[in-house]
């Protein structure tokens, strides 16, 4: 996969479908957009997925904006999906005050050499947002292009979308999150040194540094999945999410898990934890012992719901 990023001036020298998105946490409908994009492959057109850097909504706001995926998992979606081309435009003033019309002919037809743009029914783009659906159709007569727009997927009566994502991860309500999702939500890092408190304890656990701009759901403990180095093997896990108020008065997030029946050296590893369900909030206990029992017992309802659920 190629990926185009920190400019505006390039040029795809061959046939694209396009499909236009932020693709933040990809769930069920840019699922079924991705499905209908790589579709067009068949025709050989090559498949190029387009979304500004950062999105408008950040850029607008001027303060950093809390990511369901980060660029980094969302290029290995795409890769492993087989995308021809990411481009990931950078969204400027220029571009902000860019109109609809402008968009279409300088960027998805000048540099994309699109032949067919596929996109959700709440596209927008140019100045304003004003460009949406029934302008890509229009254009499309003109222009000759093929247009696809993909029908929203619906879940429990509502649109899935990536604020209902957020919401059910902001509410620690994992099984919602997974079942919007088609799969759990994940963190991910490279596992890093922590205070070995656990291991003095007789319950080692793996520690990662989650990257600042992922949307960590409530502090607490959840049930897991953990895979390492890249390894499709599911390890089961129990997480930590938090500052560990008990012993620490730092106010650093990590992502601190116990691995069942795993004892290996795996410091500098990347960790990839997948969130299934939150057990209990974050806690501060009035000692170490008291933490210890509570440990004890959050492993033991830990195995038991691996043994359940798997």
């Amino acid at each position: 996969m190629r990926i185009i990023e920190n400019t505006a001036k390039f040029h795809i020298g061959e046939p694209t479908a396009v499909a236009i998105g932020k693709f933040d946490g990809f769930h069920m409908g840019h699922q079924k957009l991705l499905r209908q994009l790589l579709a067009q492959k068949d025709r050989g057109l090559k498949a190029a997925v387009f979304t500004f850097v950062p999105s408008p909504s950040a850029y607008f706001s001027k303060k950093a904006v809390k990511e369901l995926s980060t660029s980094a998992e969302k290029r290995r979606i795409f890769e492993r999906a087989g995308v021809d081309y990411l481009i990931e435009f950078p969204f400027v003033q220029e571009i902000a005050d860019m109109e609809p019309e402008a968009f279409i002919r300088d960027v998805l037809l000048e540099r994309l050499d699109a032949r067919c743009v596929v996109a959700g029914e709440d596209v927008s783009f140019g100045r304003h947002g004003a460009g949406g659906c029934e302008l890509l159709r229009e254009k499309a007569r003109e222009c000759g292009f093929d247009v696809i727009i993909i029908d929203k997927v619906l879940y429990g009566g509502r649109e899935v979308s990536s604020t209902y994502v957020r919401e059910a991860v902001n509410e620690g309500r994992m099984e919602l999150a997974a079942a919007l999702l088609g799969a759990p939500y994940s963190v991910g890092g490279e596992i890093v040194h922590g205070k070995r408190l656990g291991r003095t304890l007789g319950m080692p656990t793996v520690n990662i540094r989650p990257p600042e701009e992922k949307l960590l759901p409530p502090n607490g403990v959840y049930y897991s999945y953990t895979y390492l180095n890249g390894s499709s093997e599911r390890l089961f896990s129990i997480t930590n999410i938090g500052t560990k108020p008990t012993v620490n008065d730092r106010q650093q997030m990590g992502v601190e898990t116990y691995l069942y029946d795993f004892d290996a050296d795996v410091y500098g590893m990347p960790m990839e934890v997948s969130l299934l369900a939150r057990k209990r909030p974050e806690m501060r206990f009035a000692g170490v012992e008291e933490l210890k029992a509570q440990m004890q017992e959050d492993l033991a309802a830990g195995r038991s719901y691996h043994q359940i659920f798997g």
